[in-house]
C-alpha cells in the first residue's frame, strides 16, 4: 500500500481556531488542496457559514478562512492507506504532524475542531499526550465529517453542528 502525505497547514499567526482532518483523500492529494472531492461538503458548509457561499476559487477559500482567524490542517503528516477512507488508514504507520511547533507559532489558537471521528481519535491518542500544559488551554470539539462517505446525516444538520463548532465568543 502507498504512503500518503498531508499538506502544509493553511495558517497565519492570528488563527484562533484550528480545523483538523485526518488525512486528505485521493482527490485532494491529486489536486494538491484540502477537500477537493466535489461531493465533500467542507467548503460549501464553511464558506456558507462565513458568509461567502459559492466561492469557487481555492485561494479565495483559504483567504476566507484566514480572514476569520481559522487555520486548517490534518492530524496525520503521513500514513499508509489504500484509497480515501479513514477506515483504510494503517494505524501502525501513522505519523502525526508537528503540533508542538504549530502551537508555539500560534499562541492564539484556543479551539480545535475535528472534521469527523477519525481526526479526533488520532488527536486524542497520538497528539494530546505530547502537548503537556498547552493542552489545558484548548477546547476540542468534534464536528460531523463533511466527507461524502458520511452521507447518513443531512447537510442542514451538519451545517448547524459546524456553526456551533466555529462560533466563538470574543
Amino acid at each position: 500500500m502507498p504512503r500518503v502525505r498531508s499538506f502544509p497547514p493553511v495558517e497565519d499567526a492570528h488563527a484562533r481556531i484550528l480545523i483538523l482532518g485526518s488525512m486528505p483523500g485521493v482527490a485532494s492529494l491529486r489536486a494538491g488542496r484540502y477537500y477537493a472531492h466535489p461531493q465533500n461538503q467542507f467548503w460549501p458548509i464553511v464558506c456558507g457559514l462565513l458568509g461567502a457561499q459559492g466561492v469557487p476559487d481555492y485561494a479565495a477559500r483559504t483567504r476566507l478562512l484566514l480572514a476569520n482567524r481559522i487555520a486548517l490542517w490534518d492530524v496525520l503528516e503521513s500514513c499508509v492507506r489504500e484509497g480515501s477512507l479513514d477506515a483504510a488508514i494503517d494505524d501502525a504507520s501513522a505519523k502525526v504532524n508537528r503540533f508542538k511547533a504549530f502551537f508555539a507559532a500560534h499562541p492564539c489558537v484556543s479551539r480545535v475542531v475535528f472534521n469527523g471521528a477519525k481526526a479526533e481519535a488520532a488527536w486524542r491518542k497520538r497528539v494530546l499526550p505530547t502537548l503537556g500544559g498547552r493542552s489545558a488551554g484548548l477546547e476540542c470539539l468534534r464536528a460531523p465529517s463533511t466527507s461524502p462517505a458520511h452521507a447518513s446525516m443531512r447537510v442542514a444538520d451538519k451545517q448547524r453542528a459546524w456553526n456551533a463548532a466555529l462560533t466563538m465568543k470574543d
